[in-house]
């Protein structure tokens, strides 16, 4: 992997010479910066630096010289990949980052191998990174996002979970043709309550409704506690109805979480929105009322 790095990002002479046997064509995008929230340490968090990418992609040679771009990877391609590896969620490594970008890139039809070196700018005297390699073995290893399967969101209410008919819903959400997400509220009782820090009452909120998400589980085997995006696509694939514990993916959002985790509706709707769910059904009484109606956002829907 040395020596194909080198070759990736050293001079044209050597990069020629190492691949004389078996020479292919390159596209690449350099010293691309950009800032974003980025980091596992609590000092990186709400606030920005700078990181630099420099991506390398092979790509199929064309069989004849054409001057379309149709035709070719676009640079923009690749640009959008990176787009797209910051947008879905606030990351902590540089690792996850790169490998995300590096599945967008591999998902073009053209790309064959790519070079990912990510760098953090600002975090000491010199750049901290990243350099991976990753090649496109057969199609069915990559897969389009398109692909995830849309589930239905069901919040169910303490009473529901509480109740006698708590078992008659897991029964319906399992028979269900679309996966079902469960979101539940903070349990009763007041949570432990901090003054003057928003912040950390919104963290403690959190962690008061994933308890309880963990307390519906004890109740039924076929209910599994899920945090990250990619327990839930994985949960999504396999006919698992996932109970989601908010606090990674609230805090972790790029485009603004709601702030008020107590407004309950507030925050599943969003979470619905996020995960692109074909019908939110709420049951039971919520914070705001007796909630018993299901809010569609597609047509299709299949009934729960």
């Amino acid at each position: 992997m040395t020596a194909d790095i080198i070759n990736a990002f050293g001079n044209l002479i050597n990069r020629a010479e190492a691949t004389a046997d078996a020479p292919c064509d390159r596209i690449s995008v350099r010293d691309h910066i950009v800032e974003v929230e980025i980091g596992a340490f609590q000092s990186e968090r709400g606030t920005t630096q700078r990181i630099r990418f420099n991506i390398v992609v092979e790509v199929k040679s064309p069989s004849e010289v054409c001057d379309d771009v149709d035709k070719i990877l676009s640079y923009d391609r690749v640009t959008e990949a990176i787009e797209g590896g910051l947008s879905e969620e606030r990351l902590n490594l540089l690792e996850t980052l790169a490998e995300r970008v590096a599945d967008r890139i591999l998902m073009e039809p053209q790309a064959l191998r790519v070079f990912v070196r990510i760098e953090k700018i600002d975090r000491g005297p010199g750049n901290l990174g990243i350099e991976i390699v990753r090649t496109k073995t057969t199609e069915t290893d990559v897969r389009a996002l398109a692909d995830t399967p849309r589930p239905i969101v069901l919040f169910l209410a303490n009473s529901v979970i509480m109740g006698r008919h708590l078992f008659d819903w897991l029964d319906a959400a399992e028979a269900n043709t679309h996966p079902v997400v469960i979101c539940v509220a903070a349990p009763e009782g007041l949570s432990p309550q901090v003054k003057l820090h928003k912040m950390v009452q919104r963290r403690i909120d959190l962690l008061a409704i994933e308890q309880n998400a963990w307390v519906l589980a004890s109740y039924d085997d076929r209910c599994v506690v899920v945090g990250t995006k990619t327990e839930l696509d994985w949960g999504m694939r396999h006919d698992q109805i996932s109970v989601w514990a908010p606090s990674k993916i609230v805090l972790d959002a790029v485009d603004g979480s709601p702030m008020r985790i107590n407004e309950i509706t507030v925050l599943v709707e969003w979470f619905a929105k996020e995960i692109q769910a074909v019908q939110v059904v709420f049951v039971g009484e919520t914070p705001t009322g007796d909630l018993d109606i299901s809010r569609e956002v597609a047509v299709d829907v299949a009934k729960i």
